[in-house]
C-alpha cells in the first residue's frame, strides 16, 4: 500500500506493518492506522504515522532506553482490549515534544502506547495514580 507521509514523502508499505488503534489517539479519535517508520539520523526515535493523514506524525521512542527504572501496570481491561495473551507480546514506546534544543526534548510517559506485536493492535494507555507525567525530560 502506498502512504503519503511527513518524514519520508510517499512510501511503500507493507499491510502487515499496519497497526490498529480501535480507539484512535485521544485528540484523534478518527484515526485508527498508523504504521511504525524509522527516523532518519535518529536511531533512537521513530515516526508513529498515520497511514490516513499524511500530517499527523508523532515522534515515539523506546522509554526503556531513557528511563531505566520506568515500570507501570497495565489495568485488566486494557490488556483484554489489546488481547495480550503474555508481556513478552507488548511494545512500549511514548511520544516525544520535540524542541529546537535537544535538552528540552520531553516524553510522555504517563500515556505509553502499548502495541499488541501479535496482533498488530495498539493503544494509547492513560496511567492513573501514577508520579509519571506528560512531560519528562529525555536529556538532562
Amino acid at each position: 500500500m502506498k502512504i503519503s507521509t511527513s518524514y519520508h514523502g510517499d512510501i511503500e508499505i507493507d499491510n502487515q506493518q499496519t497497526l490498529t488503534f480501535n480507539q484512535g489517539i485521544p485528540g484523534f479519535l478518527e484515526e485508527t492506522e498508523f504504521v511504525i517508520l524509522p527516523l532518519p539520523e535518529a536511531e533512537a526515535f521513530q515516526v508513529l504515522q498515520s497511514i490516513q493523514t499524511k500530517e499527523l506524525a508523532f515522534i515515539i521512542t523506546d522509554p526503556f532506553q531513557f528511563f531505566l527504572d520506568y515500570d507501570f501496570q497495565l489495568e485488566l481491561q486494557e490488556i483484554e482490549k489489546l488481547q495480550l495473551q503474555q508481556a513478552e507480546d507488548a511494545a512500549v514506546y511514548v511520544l516525544l515534544t520535540m524542541s529546537d534544543s535537544v535538552e528540552k526534548i520531553t516524553a510522555n510517559l504517563q500515556a505509553p502506547v502499548i502495541i499488541n506485536t501479535k496482533q498488530q493492535l495498539a493503544k494509547q494507555v492513560i496511567l492513573m495514580n501514577t508520579a509519571y507525567e506528560t512531560k519528562h525530560r529525555l536529556f538532562e
